[in-house]
């Protein structure tokens, strides 16, 4: 098999990327992609992932190997594989081959990458053994990714200039991304009505991406308890007066990420009460995507969610009192908990690794208000940003429930006219929209979000 099967590697890509780092740093940098991590024997392992900053500039998922960077060129480390792999594994592509598609000025193998580590910056990859041969080979401790310093810290912050916005290369392997998971999105309503429980439309969502040779960027949520926000559990019978939320997202083979949330209803219908909190999640997520352009702070596309929120529920008699002051009190995240989105590229979370230095402008810290201290990105957006837009209402039961929170909003939560909404647990609606000059790109827009369109397409099933 050759390695270039399935994969558009972009060669004259890669290198302005390596030529664009050369621009910012005058130092040499390596950077290592890990390794797989065994279970309970060494051939038995969890599915490998390269870093993705490793992925950025050599562009091909290779284990076990490193780069080393300088003045726009790329030095490949990688040993060969023995002799006795082929018995498991096949051919394997030579450390030659490699290097040529992935335009490496010369190749050598491990060994040698020591004599070339002198004065070199990295960032620190997560699995423990690379992270204890990378600091034996640049012989110094290293600090975790998100607090580097030195020379790490200015190749950290080099690179998240870089990968803030994305170029030809990757906007090409995103929209793939982005294409198959609205496609997945589409067989997981149309599967809904014949499953018993809610791993019989993750699966029907996640063979989709299967099968197009990709895998899934996080692992799926999809699930009748939308109020929990993380949900892995898929044991749930689907009952019809529930909503299923479903948070999926494909990944190319060379790491590419995208991010989709739908709500819908079991039965193909929402009730009255699911279709007026669902419209109020819609009018958010809407009137932020329409916000979105060059210039805008992305705080300000949260606080507009907050305030169409909390107008939304004042209408339906959820909260009362004046919208502005309700969101200044932070009553909304009573309901809209997390931020309205975060960076998407190679990794759904983009960048998260790094901590705040990619997310947050330099000298903006995390508010310590409730709600808005889980905002993820806090940038003014320029073109080529990858953001998602994700406004959500949930009913959690800890947050509801809470004495303090009781206290603080009597005044304004009309608990028993919440009580009405009780079949809304919870409702996520996501989209991934590109930046760009006098405008945006919804790479996912080809999957409906009026609520007629969404019972449209589960009704597929019946």
């Amino acid at each position: 098999m050759k390695i270039t099967e399935g994969y558009d590697l972009l060669t004259n890509t890669l290198q302005q990327r390596r030529q664009k780092l050369a621009s910012l740093i005058n130092f040499p940098v390596i950077l290592w992609s890990g390794r797989s991590i065994p279970r309970n024997y060494p051939a038995l392992t969890y599915r490998f992932r390269a870093s993705s900053h490793f992925l950025y500039f050599a562009g091909l998922p290779l284990e076990n190997a490193a780069i080393r960077l300088e003045s726009g060129k790329l030095e490949l480390f990688l040993d060969e594989a023995p002799a006795s792999s082929t018995l498991w594994h096949g051919e394997m592509p030579k450390r030659a081959e490699i290097a040529e598609l992935i335009g490496a000025d010369a190749a050598f193998p491990m060994a040698e990458l020591k004599a070339r580590a002198t004065n070199a910056a990295t960032i620190a990859v997560q699995d423990s053994w690379t992270q204890l041969q990378q600091s034996q080979i640049i012989d110094r401790p290293l600090a975790p990714p998100n607090s580097p310093t030195g020379i790490d810290l200015e190749l950290t912050q080099a690179i998240v200039s870089l990968r803030l916005s994305h170029d030809a290369g990757s906007l090409a392997e995103l929209r793939q991304a982005a294409a198959v998971t609205v496609e997945a999105h589409k067989a997981g309503m149309a599967a809904t009505r014949n499953a018993q429980i809610e791993a019989g439309v993750r699966a029907a969502m996640e063979s989709v991406i299967i099968s197009k040779n990709m895998t899934y960027a996080y692992p799926s949520i999809v699930t009748v308890h939308g109020e929990v926000l993380h949900s892995e559990h898929y044991h749930n019978s689907l009952q019809t007066g529930d909503l299923l939320l479903a948070d999926v997202g494909a990944e190319t083979s060379m790491g590419w990420a995208a991010d989709v949330t739908r709500t819908w209803p079991i039965s193909g219908n929402f009730s009255p009460t699911q279709r007026a909190i669902y419209d109020v999640v819609l009018a958010a997520h809407d009137a932020c995507i329409e916000r979105i352009s060059p210039g805008v702070e992305y705080q300000d596309i949260h606080l507009l969610a907050a305030r169409i929120m909390a107008e939304g529920l004042v209408d339906l008699g959820i909260l009362r009192g004046n919208v502005e002051d309700l969101v200044e009190m932070d009553a909304h995240a009573l309901f809209f908990v997390h931020g309205i989105g975060h960076l998407i590229g190679l990794d759904v979370h983009d960048m998260e690794d790094l901590g705040d230095l990619a997310g947050y402008q330099e000298g903006r810290t995390r508010s310590s208000r409730f709600g808005l201290g889980f905002l993820r990105l806090n940038r003014v957006l320029r073109p080529g940003m990858l953001v998602s837009i994700e406004p959500g209402f949930y009913q959690v039961p800890a947050i509801l429930n809470n004495s303090e929170n009781r206290a603080k909003y009597k005044n304004f939560v009309k608990w028993d006219e919440l009580e009405k909404f009780a079949d809304v647990r919870g409702i996520r609606i996501e989209d991934d929209i590109l930046v760009r000059e006098g405008g945006t790109e919804v790479l996912t827009a080809k999957l409906p979000t009026k609520a007629l369109e969404i019972e449209e397409l589960v009704a597929v099933s019946a």
